[in-house]
């Protein structure tokens, strides 16, 4: 499949989940910088496209970030980003409350990357909202309160990159952000890469992996 027509799929895949019920749940996972926001933006454009505007809605796990007060006074600022540096209950308990809370609004935090900080109800939930997509690194671990967060979720699906084209979008990301270069790299070599590693074997609990490659989004056979 060709990237507008893998798109196309996904998307029809998403909004049949979310017409399976009065209101569905859809993670998309992956490593970081493997493309998950950018799936996540895509779907949502094509959705509101074929259903309208508000009938799907957002909730990254990235507004669950622990602020970097909590963090340093956890000592996990050095490690942002690591499992443990969100608050993994509270972004389980939100998802279980947008999937069952149908007919009031339910706000959720965003995150602000010029800040690199959480912002508290940046996003909503309207009631008119089927389907819920949520992203991030850690939504098929075993471990902590992640399970809770699966256990919110209809399906989940894994994004796979490259690691060298993955690592280089890292580096990037961090020096837009304001990261010197040389600070980049040792940041995504010590940091990133390590939480990677822990993200990587989860694939295995995915109920599909889409490879982000240099030829688009493809699915593999």
């Amino acid at each position: 499949m060709s990237n507008p027509e893998v798109l196309e799929s996904l998307a029809a895949d998403a909004v049949a989940l979310g017409e399976r019920a009065p209101r569905a749940v859809l993670g998309i996972a992956g490593c970081p910088g493997a493309g998950k926001s950018t799936l996540v933006q895509r779907l949502l454009e094509r959705i509101g496209q074929l259903r309208g505007a508000g009938w799907a809605a957002h909730i990254p796990m990235d507004g669950f970030h622990l602020s970097d007060d909590q963090l340093r006074r956890l000592g996990r600022l050095g490690r942002k980003g690591a499992p443990d540096t969100f608050d993994a209950a509270g972004y389980a308990h939100l998802l279980q409350r947008a999937r069952r809370e149908t007919a009031a609004d339910v706000y959720a935090p965003g995150f602000d990357r010029t800040l690199e900080q959480p912002l508290a109800a940046a996003l909503v939930v309207h009631p008119t909202a089927r389907l819920v997509i949520t992203e991030g690194n850690y939504l098929l671990l075993g471990s902590a309160d992640w399970p809770r967060a699966r256990q919110a979720m209809d399906e989940v699906w894994f994004v796979s990159a490259d690691d060298q084209i993955r690592t280089a979008w890292l580096v990037s990301r961090h020096v837009e952000f304001g990261k010197s270069p040389d600070a980049a790299r040792a940041w995504v070599t010590a940091v990133d890469q390590r939480n990677a590693e822990l993200v990587s074997p989860t694939a295995t609990a995915a109920d599909r992996v889409i490879v982000n490659g240099a030829q688009g989004w493809a699915i593999p056979a």
